[in-house]
């Protein structure tokens, strides 16, 4: 079901906007729309150019008890006014001020140290004072790395012909580093063949006491070890302070956020000039008992109009959807959702999935014993983990256990249970022309004519509700449509049976009317709606297209009832699948492998429930949902709970 809508106008002096917010519309679930596009006929609107001074606060308390573990940070915190909570905020702020400066200041040192170290590290195979080398004048000296195959050649080949002493410091899977010296007046060509060896220079910074590499890299860790330890305390002490102060803080963050979030309402409003006043105006659709309870409200407030829009033709966007469906149902709206939410004025079909899904799975899928499987497993699962997808399963397992008990089927054991209905691999049925049939078969193509039927006279409401009478006397899913399709139904019913068919004039009448105005809609719909419209090609080509459209009409009529016959299809295969599992297990020897029959279950419960649940959604989305359903809607979207 979609709940009824109003759009509400909401008006009042501009600088009062944040009291209306916080006072009112905080209450309610309201779906806001922009004031400047929407209330196109209103003069001299403006939109709002304030800064939010709220969210700096609001982004510092967020920062502030980033600290705090889940379970701390939803603490319920008393109210405080907002002047209160940046005061908070901006206190704490001086507080922790120059113990945070302090911290940031050593966990840039701790990074420097431990950069450095990484950089030196490949070189404590070294063994001379770096710091001397840095002090060289008449030699270049270049640290770096290369790549441990160019390593081997340069080595090999190259190394013994050029004036460079290299030392190497460090190797592993992919790379050499070392460290080479070269003449000053010989650098520029030495430098030339080593990079051409794709030798990659590093820099080591000279910012450390002097002293081998290793000697270099202990000082560094002590710093490293020094630096982690005041840090440690640093946090400690900004720990305790915001643990004393964590309720306080808590609660300048939940009105900051709440101010700072209905502050952002005035994307959405407009304001405009009234003699020497500027007033605010913010606009949207809200659940007609929402916007009753509003109204009361705001009534006994004479700084705040709210005016009622009952004519909405005049609005830029038509109300937004909002489902309301009973609890049972509600999970069975993922697959609305999937396919597109209904329009305002269409037809909801959430109750419709819900009960037609889970009976064709239950029929396709008939087992008592696995079908209690789903039930149960479906059940916790959404009690668990609250997936609508565990609840789908757990509903379509309730109608698999009903059917199971209809076929006798428990666990694939056809002889425990005596049918209440029939055997699906089983029952047959005699039928004029065509001879013995499976009954499964028969009905499954009777329950869909059925449910074809049922979606025609949704899609005639539809067009209804859509000001679109002719597509409801004319379209082959309309009036016309569901006449013809009707009486072919009954017709093959009655000679199934053996009934006596009308007369040849009442089939006229019930076949070929409703297909003569199927065929001439264009112009009738023109003609009713006092159009002058040109058939494009002539009489001729509109005949041949029209004929060939009719054509198409009853495949499809054809094709669109044929395809239930997958439901029995399942309800059949189900039995094989698990007389199957039975044979492997040896059940007809009398002396059955129970781990067989066990992992059986659990394939084919598994496997089977899953292809007979995309078959029937199949089914919800090309037979049903193409005849009446758009889905064209869009999401009812509130902002907020504005504030909480």
């Amino acid at each position: 079901m979609i709940e009824k809508m109003k759009f509400l106008s909401i008006s009042g002096p501009r600088d009062d906007i944040d009291r209306v917010v916080d006072q009112y519309l905080s209450k309610y679930e309201i779906h806001l729309e922009n004031a400047l596009s929407e209330l196109k006929n209103v003069q001299n609107l403006r939109p709002f150019t304030e800064t939010n001074p709220y969210r700096a606060e609001c982004q510092r308390a967020k920062e502030l008890i980033s600290g705090f573990s889940e379970k701390e940070g939803a603490v319920p915190s008393p109210s405080m006014d907002v002047k209160e909570a940046a005061e908070t905020i901006h206190r704490l702020d001086q507080l922790l001020g120059g113990l945070l400066d302090k911290e940031d200041s050593l966990k840039s040192h701790l990074r420097d140290a431990r950069d450095f170290l990484d950089q030196i590290r490949p070189f404590v195979g070294l063994d001379y004072n770096i710091h001397q080398i840095f002090q060289f004048k008449y030699v270049k000296y270049r640290f770096g790395r290369m790549a441990k195959d160019y390593y081997n050649k340069f080595y090999t080949f190259v190394y013994d012909t050029i004036d460079t002493i290299m030392f190497t410091c460090h190797e592993d899977d992919d790379y050499v580093w070392l460290l080479y010296f070269v003449p000053e007046r010989l650098a520029d060509k030495v430098d030339t063949i080593y990079t051409s060896m794709h030798f990659e220079r590093l820099f080591v910074p000279d910012k450390y006491i002097g002293g081998t590499p290793q000697e270099v890299v202990d000082e560094v860790n002590q710093q490293i070890s020094c630096l982690s330890s005041q840090i440690e305390k640093l946090e400690g002490e900004i720990a305790s302070v915001l643990q004393q102060e964590k309720e306080n803080l808590l609660a300048a963050y939940a009105r900051l956020t709440v101010f700072s979030q209905n502050f952002d309402i005035r994307k959405m409003a407009a304001c405009t000039l009234n003699s020497d006043h500027t007033f605010y105006i913010l606009c949207g659709w809200m659940a007609e008992n929402d916007a009753s309870r509003l109204q009361d409200e705001i009534s006994k407030d004479d700084n705040v109009f709210c005016i009622v829009e009952n004519d909405h033709t005049n609005l830029l966007n038509g109300p937004p959807t909002k489902m309301k469906n009973p609890w049972i149902f509600r999970p069975f709206e993922m697959f609305i959702k999937m396919y597109g939410l209904p329009a305002y004025n269409e037809i909801d079909p959430t109750i419709l999935i819900g009960l037609t899904y889970s009976f064709l799975f239950g029929f396709m899928f008939g087992d008592a014993g696995q079908g209690l499987c789903l039930l149960i497993g479906g059940f916790l699962l959404y009690k668990a983990k609250k997936m609508d997808l565990a609840a789908i399963i757990s509903c379509c397992g309730f109608f698999s256990t009903i059917f199971g008990f209809m076929f006798g089927s428990i666990f694939g054991f056809e002889d425990v249970l005596e049918p209440i209905w029939l055997r699906p691999a089983e029952a047959m049925t005699n039928l004029p022309f065509i001879g013995r049939l499976n009954t499964v078969f028969v009905v499954a193509i009777g329950l869909g004519m059925v449910i074809i039927l049922l979606t025609m006279i949704l899609n005639i409401i539809n067009a209804y509700r859509a000001h679109q009478p002719m597509d409801a006397w004319f379209d082959t899913n309309g009036i016309a449509g569901f006449v013809f399709y009707g009486s072919l139904a009954a017709t093959i019913v009655l000679f199934m049976t053996g009934h006596t068919l009308p007369a040849a004039s009442v089939l006229v009448v019930m076949f070929l009317i409703p297909l003569l105005l199927i065929f001439f809609k264009e112009p009738l719909t023109a003609a009713i709606e006092k159009k002058t419209k040109k058939i494009e090609g002539g009489i001729g080509m509109f005949i041949v297209q029209g004929f060939f459209e009719m054509f198409e009409v009853l495949l499809s009529y054809f094709s669109n009832t044929l395809s239930f016959v997958r439901v029995g299809a399942f309800a059949v295969s189900h039995a094989a699948m698990m007389e199957v599992v039975l044979m492997l297990a040896g059940a007809e020897a009398g002396n059955p492998n129970w781990v067989v029959i066990v992992l059986g279950n659990l394939f084919v419960c598994g496997m089977e429930g899953l292809i007979v649940g995309i078959q029937v959604l199949r089914l919800e989305y090309y037979e049903l949902f193409s005849r009446f359903y758009h889905g064209s809607g869009r999401a009812f979207k509130p902002y907020g709970k504005i504030s909480q």
